[in-house]
């Protein structure tokens, strides 16, 4: 039953909501019946303290009383200040319509949709007749007998207002703070939709790119051995069914990240410092000759190798497209105390911009760079056959924030001093 009242409540006041109109001339044509036939009736003389107030006199206070009942909601102070000669004549004359108990329904609003200020106002106000009431026309019991209960009855009435409208305002919020959050929501999931993109994007760009790089490479090769040596141009082509191999089985793994159900997901360590053997034997064999000098001895976490190996692959990568027939490559990575890094990675090729047609590699490395606080400088050497020199530097982990806990297992320390030379 209970839900059921309150199924009736929310829809009558869905109804007057959408048409307030309606309701509003119902209700005040209610009272104006009342009060109309309580005056033609005669029935307010038998609890009137006189009996003798004209008849005309009696209809328009009645009417004072109902009629202005229409502008309650839009303009109830007003509305009050219309009923408040009336009910000052009503209870002057000793009329004592009942017609002034509409009252109780002007204060509710006053309190529902005004400043407490003016609730106060209005309670005087509404409180003066029935203290005149109550001075002129004395009970038995005294003139409080007629006062307090009136004035109980119209505090009630505001309190019941001031319940109501903290109530409103109550949902009001909640449902203002609902539609914040669903816009922070969405706003959140556009944002880790936005990097999830960027981050994919980077990653298919890495790992794409440089074998396809190294593929172009071992191609060319291996078109002009195929009329001098066949076997070297065979072994391009077994190069090139190992590095294709490799691509598609990374692309495979990233790919598989993406599915809906990734129970049987295949995981597999993303590369780290022991994994640079293997990168530049493959771009060596794509025809790129890559010299590399390591100071230092450190150990580095795996987000850390990830991102260096990653920029050591994008530069050789955009050697291999860009850096032209008979180029060069040098790495030199310097390990300092407390987890710092620097690596260095030139060339002799043309120099100049590299053109990539995604345009992710180099911001692509800054953006790598960028989350363990590190700088990267990507620029052509000094001179017009200078080549490309990019030049990456990780501060020391105490100086960044974020830690690594991500990625792959420790990778192996890098010995002393190794130099390993070009083929």
């Amino acid at each position: 039953m209970t839900r059921q009242f309150h199924r009736i409540v929310q829809r009558v006041r869905a109804i007057d909501r959408r048409h307030p109109l309606p309701w509003n001339f119902l209700l005040t044509g209610f009272f104006i019946t009342a009060s109309l036939i309580d005056v033609t009736s005669g029935g307010w003389r038998n609890i009137a303290e006189n009996p003798d107030v004209p008849v005309w006199l009696v209809t328009t206070m009645s009417l004072c009383f109902s009629v202005p009942l229409l502008w309650r909601r839009t303009h109830p102070f007003a509305v009050l200040l219309v009923m408040f000669p009336a009910s000052v004549t009503n209870a002057w004359t000793g009329a004592v319509l009942q017609a002034n108990l509409t009252l109780l329904v002007v204060l509710f609003n006053v309190a529902l949709r005004t400043r407490l200020r003016t609730l106060l106002c209005s309670y005087a106000l509404v409180v003066t007749p029935f203290i005149v009431t109550g001075f002129r026309y004395p009970a038995e019991q005294g003139a409080e007998q007629n006062i307090v209960p009136a004035a109980m009855s119209l505090a009630l009435a505001a309190v019941g207002g001031i319940a109501v409208r903290t109530r409103k305002e109550y949902l009001a919020s909640l449902v203002e703070r609902a539609r914040q959050l669903e816009i922070e929501r969405d706003q959140q999931s556009m944002l880790a939709a936005a990097a999830e993109r960027a981050r994919i994007a980077r990653e298919m760009h890495d790992i794409i790119g440089h074998n396809l790089s190294v593929i172009t490479g071992l191609a060319d090769g291996g078109r002009y051995a195929a009329t001098k040596s066949p076997e070297r141009a065979a072994q391009a082509l077994d190069a090139i069914g190992t590095t294709s191999r490799q691509a598609l089985a990374e692309l495979r793994r990233l790919l598989d990240v993406l599915r809906d159900d990734p129970e049987d997901l295949e995981l597999a360590p993303q590369p780290s410092l022991t994994d640079l053997d293997h990168l530049i034997k493959g771009v060596r064999a794509a025809g790129l000759p890559v010299r590399t000098t390591i100071h230092g001895r450190a150990s580095l976490p795996p987000g850390r190798q990830l991102t260096v190996y990653r920029v050591i692959q994008e530069a050789l990568t955009n050697t291999l497209k860009h850096g032209g027939p008979g180029s060069t490559s040098q790495i030199e990575i310097s390990y300092e105390d407390g987890g710092a890094v620097t690596v260095t990675i030139t060339d002799t090729g043309r120099g100049g911009t590299p053109s990539t047609e995604d345009g992710r590699g180099l911001p692509g490395m800054r953006e790598r760079t960028s989350l363990y606080g590190g700088t990267l400088e990507a620029a052509p050497g000094p001179g017009p056959e200078s080549g490309w020199r990019v030049h990456l530097h990780l501060p020391k982990e105490s100086a960044h924030v974020p830690q690594d806990s991500d990625h792959l297992p420790q990778g192996e320390s890098a010995p002393h001093r190794k130099e390993e030379p070009a083929p």
